[in-house]
């Protein structure tokens, strides 16, 4: 080959290679969660399963009005604080993300769905539960899974119709999400003659429980309810056996009910007294749930802990949003999300028009030999 002819093959690979480059558009995905403090495993669960999504829609090429694109994650920590939330969520909307998955917590979510909603971002949470999320009608909020109204009365109603208790101490650590799903459980409770013998209210940071537990310890309860998260409920399960508490049952929503929670409560007895509440099926009952954590375990061993299903299926109806719109525009993407009709791993997902899962389901669990275990 002449020098000459060479030279032209090579500019015209290197005005290809451009070309196709130019026709890349790279598409970005906001994850917000707490990858630091007491609730950093939660957090790392859920970036895991948008990071999964991420890397299996650049794997599968996927294309979106003719175009190829490259999907990019932007992780951002909350650590659990409604105001690192918000400063994260104004720091997605300046980067102009395509969408978002998060936040974890209810605390955290519920203002930053104001900040997406202003500037036009649509957010989808994969485990944010208290109903008032949805209250203000925003039309870019989303979420994935049932919400305290349904965990708190199912729990409630299994106490009183399953396990025939009488009487019942609530203890809520005083966030959105932990004061919410207690509300819901104790009025469900009530209205099924169950008596709340005893209320009381720690924080999402404490780890003494010996005096609110001793007062409740007085009221002589079957049962205790607890609204918040494992990292409490660990402790308060190894107080509860301190102070001769090891047959009363030990109720709490999603936020307790992680596989962390069996080492967190260091061996307790009464773990075997718990019964807590998730939206959505066990994994086993999931439509990919099987194979999927086979995969998520290969690449994140030991980290599995409740949503990351659910980041992984919200990072993919947002890019199958895009796709059947034709666009990762916000506002032309976002009437497309509305009308989703998506086969995810967790279930098949379609929203109703303020925003929740349509036909969400639930699953009750239990503690047996320190696993969980799905009850129903």
């Amino acid at each position: 080959m002449t020098f000459a002819l060479k030279t032209t093959v090579l500019a015209a690979a290197a005005l290809f290679a451009g070309a196709v480059s130019a026709q890349e558009m790279v598409v970005k995905i906001g994850h917000v969660g707490p990858v630091s403090g007491a609730q950093a495993h939660y957090g790392k669960d859920n970036e895991n399963g948008a990071r999964m999504a991420v890397e299996d829609l650049n794997a599968k090429g996927v294309t979106i009005g003719g175009k190829k694109v490259k999907f990019e994650l932007v992780a951002e920590d909350d650590a659990a604080d409604p105001k690192q939330g918000t400063a994260a969520a104004q720091k997605l909307c300046d980067a102009k993300v395509n969408g978002v998955v998060g936040h974890l917590n209810s605390g955290t979510t519920i203002p930053a769905s104001k900040i997406y909603n202003d500037c036009g971002i649509p957010m989808i949470t994969p485990s944010a539960t208290n109903p008032k999320l949805t209250e203000p009608g925003y039309k870019t909020t989303f979420r994935l899974l049932a919400n305290d109204n349904a965990l708190g009365a199912g729990l409630a109603l299994h106490a009183a119709n399953n396990l025939k208790l009488k009487k019942i101490a609530v203890i809520d650590d005083r966030t959105a999400y932990g004061q919410g799903v207690a509300e819901v459980f104790k009025k469900t409770a009530a209205s099924k003659g169950i008596q709340i013998v005893d209320e009381q209210f720690t924080t999402d940071k404490a780890t003494d429980f010996m005096a609110i537990l001793t007062a409740i310890k007085s009221k002589a309860p079957d049962g205790i309810f607890y609204g918040g998260m494992d990292p409490q409920a660990g402790p308060m399960l190894r107080q509860m056996e301190q102070l001769g508490l090891a047959n009363v049952k030990f109720f709490g929503g999603d936020g307790i009910c992680t596989a962390k929670l069996a080492e967190l409560s260091g061996g307790a007895k009464t773990l075997g007294n718990v019964v807590c509440a998730e939206g959505g099926s066990s994994l086993e009952k999931m439509p990919g749930g099987k194979t999927w954590k086979t995969r998520y375990d290969a690449k994140y061993p030991g980290q599995f802990q409740v949503y990351s299903p659910y980041t992984y299926d919200a990072t993919m109806v947002l890019a199958d949003a895009m796709q059947k719109a034709g666009s990762a525009d916000p506002k032309v993407y976002l009437p497309f999300l509305a009308k989703s009709d998506f086969q995810g791993v967790t279930a098949k997902v379609a929203f109703e028009p303020n925003g929740e899962l349509k036909n969400p389901a639930m699953t009750l669990y239990s503690y047996k030999d320190g696993k969980k275990v799905p009850l129903n």
